[in-house]
Formats: structure tokens, sequence, C-alpha cells
């Protein structure tokens, strides 16, 4: 059945290629994330070890939710590693060390892409594609990410 929720088709699709974006994004930082959950080494293993899966935790609800925001949008989620590394803003290389402070570090950088990708299309979704409900979404995702890397941060003071 067709979509039918005030948007017109074109301005949906544009809006579903973007979600895609920002979904190869998350996914790319949870198994960033991941691997640091898994991979750790130090004095504070396990505290790190426990406060990265915390962090991969919330990211696999932001993928559901990005991923169901695009269904909502009457699209398909395309969930291949290929489809991902294909449009994702982030690199998937990874430093020689295991310690916190590498993890942290990269992982921080990573957050704040995302926050300053999803921050340039907050207004472009609603004003140019008349999206205010993927607007307001990614606002709150914007918002989620600004905290983990306010605690990502307050880890490397």
């Amino acid at each position: 059945m067709k979509t039918n929720i005030g948007i017109i088709d074109t301005s949906r699709q544009a809006v579903a290629n973007e979600l895609a974006k920002i979904l190869a994004d998350e996914y790319v930082l949870y198994t960033k994330t991941r691997n640091a959950h898994w991979n750790i080494e130090g004095i504070d293993f396990y505290a790190k070890h426990q406060f990265f899966e915390s962090q991969f935790q919330q990211l696999d609800y932001i993928i559901d939710s990005v991923a169901e925001r695009i269904r909502a949008l009457g699209h398909y989620s395309y969930a291949t590693l290929k489809s991902f590394l294909e449009v994702t803003h982030l690199t998937e290389i990874k430093g020689d060390k295991n310690d916190s402070e590498t993890y942290l570090k990269e992982l921080l950088v990573d957050h704040e892409s995302i926050i300053i990708h999803l921050r340039e299309n907050i207004h472009r979704f609603g004003n140019e594609y008349q999206d205010f409900g993927t607007s307001d979404f990614i606002t709150g995702l914007m918002k989620n990410h600004e905290k983990m890397a306010w605690l990502l941060r307050a880890h490397l003071k």
C-alpha cells in the first residue's frame, strides 16, 4: 500500500537516502564501540569494558530507530556491511593500541562527526523536504550523541 503521510514521494525518497547514510554511520560506530568493548586492555579494563557496553547498547537502540524511521517513510532499510561501508562518513581504521585513551579518542571523533552531520540536516529535512518529523527525530539523535560524546570526553580529562 502506498505511503500517504503528507510528504511528496521525491522528498520521502531523498530523506530515506539521507537516513540510510546516518544508519551506516551508526552501524559503523556501533561496530567500533563493540570492538573497544571486546579488546580493551589495561588497568582500567573492567570499568571501560562496562562503559563501552553501555555505549554500544545505546547505539543498538539508535540503529533500530533509524531503520524504523526509514520504514515509516515507506522505504526499506538495507542492512549489508557493503552498503554501509559505501555511504558511511566514518572510517574503519583501527589504531595499534588497545588502551582506553586510544579507543576513547577515536570514538569521540566519530560521535562528533555524526553530531555535525545530523546538525547540518535538521533544517534541511524540515525546510527543504517538509519532513518535520524526521527533523525532530534527528534532533533527538543529535542530543543522544552529544551526551555520549560528553561522557567520552569526560573520561579523557
